[in-house]
């Protein structure tokens, strides 16, 4: 074979590796539901082609409700994983919507990239009829990978939310593939385009109101990679918190410096 045959072969090889790695391989959604620490309003079912995705609804205690949250969670669990962030934001006066895509939780279905997206634009504009919720002010909550659907679709509904509250954001799904494959980090980020990345879609907010969370010692996500995202939006207004721990235990190390933030966002 000759040898321009075997590099052809060799960038097919890595464009293969790294397509799975951007996208089926991105996502590790657990079937395994824990109990939840928060009363539960109301459970939501959405089908979507095939498939069922799911959501819950937890109201705060207090009658008079602060806003309504849409959370959307990490790469891996499933909703009832991050509940160091939603209780407290629950606990704080805040309804929260959690949002199970395809095979998470009681979700059916395969994720990925575009089935995410287009999903989750089909469950916002579901919800958002409800009259509990569109009677409230609307932020979006993305917590590490879902601060990229968050970001895409704050992105996309601009005018009809009041907020984007950004947990530990990776700049893009080629930046984050790049750094858990260093070895090939230079052909992904020369080659890789994400279908939609944090770091771009904040340049498009408009005015709205941008909290971006940033733990300093994260080991997941890059604490330059959020930094990036911050420095990004193109807001009137927009708030960087550094905290203290590692990836997205600014709920439990920095909870008040956040709920603050938030209370006025």
């Amino acid at each position: 074979m000759k040898p321009n045959s075997i590099l052809t072969l060799v960038f097919l090889f890595l464009a293969v590796f790294s397509k799975a790695q951007m996208d089926d391989k991105f996502y590790q959604p657990s079937k395994s539901m824990k109990p939840f620490e928060m009363k539960i309003s109301d459970s939501v079912r959405f089908p979507v082609e095939d498939n069922v995705i799911t959501a819950f609804i937890a109201k705060p205690k207090q009658k008079e409700i602060k806003k309504t949250i849409f959370f959307f969670h990490g790469a891996g669990g499933n909703v009832t994983t991050y509940q160091l962030i939603t209780k407290p934001l629950v606990d704080a006066g805040y309804q929260v919507v959690m949002i199970d895509f395809r095979g998470y939780g009681l979700s059916t279905g395969k994720p990925t990239h575009k089935n995410v997206a287009e999903d989750g634009q089909k469950f916002f504009e579901e919800l958002s009829k409800r009259n509990d919720i569109k009677n409230t002010k609307i932020y979006f909550y993305g917590a590490s990978l879902g601060s990229q659907i968050a970001s895409h679709l704050a992105k996309d509904n601009a005018s009809k939310i009041s907020g984007l509250i950004l947990d530990c954001p990776m700049a893009s799904f080629t930046d984050i593939a790049a750094h858990f494959a260093p070895q090939y980090r230079d052909f992904i980020l020369q080659t890789l385009v994400s279908p939609y990345s944090a770091k771009e879609d904040v340049k498009a907010l408009g005015k709205l109101p941008v909290l971006v969370i940033q733990a300093k010692d994260d080991h997941t996500v890059p604490y330059e990679q959020g930094k990036l995202v911050y420095d990004n939006v193109s807001s009137g207004t927009k708030v960087f918190i550094e905290t203290k721990g590692d990836h997205l235990e600014g709920m439990k190390n920095n909870k008040e410096d956040i709920l603050k933030e938030m209370d006025t966002l």
